[in-house]
């Protein structure tokens, strides 16, 4: 358990702020009129200026350059924000975590509002991240919400923050055209740390007997290298823009193609938008129409292959010389396959064929009315509509390994989603000038409706027998909300924002409403200092404190509508009904809580904006404290006679405190010179304060299954430590310092090793997060630079503890082994021992960017820029295995982040 001083990285702070402050500049700034940005927070707009919450805006000139998801535009732009990727293939997206973790067993992703339709947590089959369907190109600015007092206003889905998103718009004018295209080539980062063929051979050779020795090749193939390739890519965008007759459009077509780093993995994308910006009854009547359209295809590279290319027997040739398995290598047992030895990953490979195709179309319609008779009154409708559909298809050969026994397979599937919402709020905004008071009220009212149809879904394998059943899929959730908001700004010094939603949410039904209805409040006041006489005329340009205190709510459940009431899945493949040679399905009764309720987490926060020497230097720190109760979480079955094996329940506390900051400093600032400097840093910490009331103090819920073992975990929820925290033995050691063979410490030292002597150590939460942005331009020259740091995380390292024993290689089979299994000399299967867990703390630079822009290059307005870009360029970790920013903490397989090297155009007139 982690000690917490929430003064840990202030004083870094105030020092970096008086040293820029201090330097003195001798650049002469030329006077231009800056227009005051506006800030979406939530069926409203605020000024940078008098916003009372903890909210950052993120502008498309800001964004990361040569992102493939939405999410990677924002990766290390700003404190409290933590992206990871799920994973290297082209199209996968990334996980998105605003202040920590949030919730044990809910959601705990941010909301995410596109053109103010809120978007539902969940993917679909073939694209897990629904973000990813949307182009990155289309984006204009993200909005971020932070703390509690700022994101009330949405209530039960806002606990872990809300994240606005708005894409590019119409303008009025003549019509300007962008074309942009990319061309990359991504090459692996490295492999996993294992043996090669001579070091492998000389591995068996020091310890097994003649039978296990003769079972060596004489081959050195590296089976990684096998699997990787150079992946070649495009990226290619038009969008026009202008205005016809008073109506503003803009028009984008945009197509992605993209090879995967391991080969036959493959994405394509294309997407099409169009935004319609209209005024009607003499600019009364503003009506915003948003349209877009996706298609991704997909390719999939075979499941575990990654894991098989890492453990194959480096010594073997990757061809039999026979026809047998399609010609590949395999191992026999008895001149039949071995069934429980490896398959060759390159058969693995060309044996599986699992491709997916997804369709979406995400579209609004906003109407704001200013009534004539009372222009200071808006009303707003907004009406939108999200439809996705997912097919897919996986078929594995019969010829080899993987459908050999099956004599082959095939599982087609197919799933719908759609999203409906209707919104209506009157906003009320008015300066009054008797009392220097400005007001904005906003009451309105949100409907949504989600629905997910899938067919049953049944493998059919060519030898007849199930292969496995996904249930039909009809169900539907529905959302009811009243919300309100008052924002009182006096004498453009002191502003007062309280708000208040309740939200009704069919997921708690259970018969009964008497756990439908959550109501979620907000209060924020923020104090303008530099407006102040006092500092008028100091070098001070923004001085404003904050402090918001908030509640919010959490409902998510997964993709399981119906936790608190009763409903039947379809039995497992052991439990068909056989009726000749038929194979039927069974129902059983899923396990429910009609109990379920609400999780809530109340949020507290102080923060300061600053800005110095004409805002050269600006700034933020924010302090915050979250308390979540009422927990949602899954544990063991808690009624008798329930035939499933997990129960959705309350449980529990979770208490999390922490400090985030940022500050941007522009030292050059001239006609031709511009050079800005950004910098941020967070510390938080989460800790479980309460679980199972009632339970043992040595009671928690297993988390964060490993491969190795049955049913092995390797993490745990318990009271007093962070969540996801890893429960491990504390591994003993001899006087060499290598670890001893199956030995662990006797922690409560009753003379027996068991699960009483295990321990909390460490979690994949970090200490400290850093992220690091620069841009320079020097007449037609730019050049940008991005890089992060993540300190104190730790990861669970399963290539590691699946393959450190020396029986690899005394099986029916030989198994590669990790480089340290040939220096520990270990036999006694340990999965659980704290040395494969490793701090993972890294630094990367993630981004560099070059580039010259050729102006007027044609005509008068007509530019062209040119670029070269590198992401991924390197990290720095101490951490063994190939990456060390592994989202959840548990390194089983990753599918690596790639290095891109990529060659653009960008093309406007």
């Amino acid at each position: 358990m982690r000690n917490y001083n929430v003064l840990k990285i202030a004083p870094a702070f105030l020092l970096l702020g008086s040293m820029l402050h201090a330097q003195q500049t001798t650049d002469t700034v030329s006077k231009e009129t800056e227009i005051e940005q506006v800030v979406l927070i939530g069926y409203g707009k605020q000024k940078k200026t008098d916003l009372t919450g903890s909210i950052t805006s993120i502008t498309a000139k800001d964004f990361n350059s040569g992102a493939n998801s939405p999410a990677q535009l924002i990766q290390g732009k700003t404190p409290g924000v933590t992206i990871v990727n799920n994973s290297g293939a082209p199209g996968a997206g990334a996980s998105i975590r605003i202040r920590g973790i949030g919730s044990l067993g809910g959601a705990q992703a941010p909301l995410i509002v596109i053109d103010g339709v809120p978007q539902d947590f969940s993917g679909i089959s073939g694209a897990a991240d629904p973000l990813s369907l949307i182009n990155p190109n289309d984006i204009q600015t993200f909005d971020i919400l932070k703390d509690a007092s700022a994101t009330a206003i949405y209530g039960n889905r806002a606990s872990n923050g809300v994240i606005l998103i708005t894409t590019k718009q119409g303008s009025a004018g003549k019509l300007k055209v962008n074309f942009s295209t990319m061309m990359s080539v991504s090459t692996k980062m490295g492999t996993t740390p294992v043996l090669n063929g001579d070091q492998y051979r000389d591995f068996v050779n020091s310890f097994a007997s003649d039978n296990y020795k003769s079972k060596l090749g004489t081959s050195n193939t590296n089976w990684q290298d096998l699997i990787y390739q150079e992946a070649w890519g495009t990226d290619n965008n038009l969008s026009l823009t202008g205005g016809i007759k008073g109506l503003p459009y803009r028009l984008s077509i945009g197509y992605n193609d993209q090879n995967g780093i391991v080969r036959t993995n493959s994405f394509k994308r294309t997407s099409v938008g169009l935004n319609l910006n209209p005024k009607f009854f003499d600019n009364h009547l503003t009506v915003n129409v948003n349209l877009k359209g996706t298609f991704n295809d997909n390719r999939f590279p075979a499941e575990g292959v990654i894991g098989s290319a890492t453990y194959f027997d480096p010594t073997q040739p990757i061809y039999s010389g026979n026809s047998n398995y399609g010609g590949y290598y395999e191992w026999l047992l008895n001149n039949t396959l071995n069934v429980n030895s490896n398959a060759n990953p390159l058969a693995q490979l060309d044996a599986t064929r699992d491709i997916s195709s997804v369709w979406r179309a995400l579209g609004n319609i906003q109407l704001d009315y200013k009534f004539h008779f009372l222009p200071d009154l808006h009303f707003n409708v907004n009406a939108g509509y999200d439809y996705s559909k997912g097919e897919g298809s996986k078929v594995i050969s019969p010829i080899y390994k993987s459908g050999f026994l099956f004599q082959g397979s095939d599982r087609s599937y197919s799933i719908e989603k759609q999203n409906k919402l209707l919104e209506t709020y009157f906003n009320y905004v008015k300066n009054i000038e008797a009392i220097d008071t400005n007001v904005d009220i906003t009451a309105g009212y949100s409907y949504q409706d989600f629905q997910t149809q899938s067919p049953l879904i049944v493998t059919n394998q060519g030898n007849g027998q199930p292969g496995g059943t996904t249930a039909q899929v009809d169900k539907k959730a529905v959302l009811l909300s009243f919300f309100g908001r008052g924002i009182f700004t006096i004498a453009n010094k002191y502003i007062i924002s309280a708000s208040v939603r309740r939200d009704g949410s069919s997921r708690f039904y259970n018969g009964t409403r008497d756990n439908l209805w959550g109501n979620f409040p907000g209060v924020s006041l923020a104090w303008k200092i530099n407006e102040e006489n006092f500092l008028k005329d100091s070098s001070i340009s923004t001085l404003k404190l904050r402090a918001g205190w908030g509640k919010t709510g959490q409902q998510e459940l997964g993709d399981n509508y119906y936790r608190a009431f009763a409903n039947y899945s379809p039995s497992q493949p052991g439990s068909y009904y056989q009726f000749g040679s038929d194979y039927y399905y069974m129902l059983r009764p899923d396990i429910y809580n009609p109990l379920l309720q609400w999780e809530t987490t109340t949020t507290q926060n102080i923060g300061i904006d600053y800005g110095f020497a004409n805002n050269r230097i600006t700034g933020s720190i924010d302090i915050y404290q979250k308390k979540a109760k009422n927990l949602l979480v899954t544990d063991a079955p808690i009624a008798a006679g329930d035939l499933s094996n997990t129960n959705t329940i309350n449980a529990g506390n979770m208490d999390s405190k922490g400090i985030e900051g940022s500050i941007t400093f522009v030292p050059i600032k001239n006609e031709n010179t511009n050079w800005e400097v950004s910098f941020n840093a967070t510390h938080y910490n989460s800790e479980i304060t309460n679980l199972i009331q009632g339970a043992s103090d040595s009671y928690y819920l297993p988390v964060g299954g490993i491969a190795g073992g049955v049913g092995n975990t390797i993490q745990g929820h318990a009271v007093g430590y962070n969540p996801f925290a890893f429960r491990v033995f504390q591994q003993a050691y001899g006087t060499d310092g290598k670890p001893l063979d199956g030995v662990f410490v006797d922690r409560n030292g009753d003379g027996i090793i068991n699960a009483d002597d295990m321990y909390y150590y460490k979690s994949n939460q970090p200490d400290v997060t850093l992220g690091f942005n620069t841009k320079f331009a020097y007449h037609n020259w730019d050049a940008s630079l991005s890089a992060r740091a993540v300190l104190g995380n730790y990861v669970y390292n399963n290539a590691s503890s699946n393959s450190s024993l020396q029986s690899a290689a005394t099986n029916d089979y030989l198994q590669n082994v990790y480089f340290t299994a040939a220096d520990y000399r270990l036999n006694t299967p340990q999965f659980t021992s704290d040395i494969f867990v490793e701090n993972a703390s890294f630094f990367r630079l993630d981004n560099v960017n070059l580039g010259y822009n050729f102006k007027d290059i044609f005509s008068p307005g007509t530019n062209l820029r040119v670029y070269a870009m590198a992401q991924n360029v390197f990290v720095i970790s101490d951490y063994t295995g190939v990456d060390p920013e592994v989202f959840g903490g548990i390194d089983n397989g990753y599918y690596q982040m790639p290095k891109i090297y990529s060659l653009g155009f960008n093309f406007n007139f």
